[in-house]
């Protein structure tokens, strides 16, 4: 079994258990994901399985969507509403000072991300390091928040946020940051991944909803991973040189304006047999992954 599936991942369990479960209904021992999703969280988390499991990286850089519901008067330690309470303030906020500081996001800024978070300090998890007491200094990270804005009333101290932003956003920190800056506090209670990678959650199958007998069903091709990028067509002697390892010359395919490390769509008619891209030093077009053989 090859390809990809589009889960929405339900609350209470990791994205690792996730995969798990798609392994064992699969059969397959190569099963991966791309964009971990916490416990707490739900949503669009693409998983790929057999060889389809090299494209995951592919993935890595794209941008995502998130509608996420912030508590204001209330800051724990993990940024969201499973940690310890540190403090508790009153709330006398209006939706339109809402409104004012949510602006105040948008665009290209260094984010402190949460201590408990999976990001690693000299070797070791932080929330490792977390659970032990300790308490390091964590390096802000550059990060873009295209659009963030209150997509509901604003009651009983909550409201929902549509924030849509780059790779290595946290959205408990972003939560946590809109509390400070309204002088009451906020944490994160509810998150949904609604768009990932290209990907939008009207795409996704529920967990629960795929067993043994209908996954194939569900199952997508793994060139929906990398529709983005140009398709180079080959020919079949073309083909056989290249899944057995070989370079393309580029002067022999019709590729316009090649950039250097440029990737592509290797297709033998409708076949994807991997992913190349291209060595200006070589003036050809090398192999970054194979995926099927004619």
């Amino acid at each position: 079994m090859q390809g990809l599936i589009l889960i929405d991942k339900p609350q209470g369990i990791t994205s690792f258990t996730a995969v798990r479960k798609i392994k064992k209904l699969s059969g397959e021992k190569r099963v991966g994901h791309t964009g971990t999703l916490d416990p707490l969280a739900t949503g669009v988390l693409p998983v790929f399985i057999g060889r389809a499991t090299v494209l995951s990286s592919f993935l890595s850089d794209a941008d995502k969507t998130y509608v996420a519901t912030v508590k204001l008067g209330i800051k724990t330690d993990t940024f969201d509403i499973t940690g310890s309470v540190l403090e508790e303030r009153q709330v006398n906020i209006s939706e339109a000072e809402i409104d004012e500081v949510l602006k105040t996001f948008e665009g290209e800024q260094l984010q402190t991300p949460p201590m408990f978070s999976a990001i690693k300090k000299d070797g070791v998890r932080l929330y490792s390091l977390a659970r032990q007491g300790e308490s390091v200094q964590i390096e802000p990270r550059k990060i873009t928040v295209y659009s963030v804005s209150r997509i509901s009333d604003f009651k009983d101290n909550s409201f929902k946020i549509r924030a849509h932003c780059s790779k290595g956003t946290y959205i408990r920190s972003l939560c946590n940051d809109i509390g400070l800056k309204l002088g009451c506090g906020a944490t994160m209670s509810e998150l949904r991944r609604v768009s990932a990678h290209g990907f939008d959650i009207s795409e996704c199958v529920l967990l629960d909803s795929i067993t043994e007998e209908n996954i194939e069903n569900f199952l997508l091709s793994e060139e929906k991973a990398v529709e983005n990028l140009r398709v180079i067509n080959v020919t079949e002697k073309q083909a056989v040189r290249f899944t057995n390892g070989g370079e393309l010359d580029i002067a022999r395919l019709k590729i316009n304006d090649p950039k250097e490390n440029e990737k592509f769509r290797v297709k033998f008619n409708d076949l994807l047999l991997g992913i190349g891209f291209f060595s200006k030093e070589k003036n050809s077009i090398c192999i970054s992954n194979i995926l099927n053989k004619i």
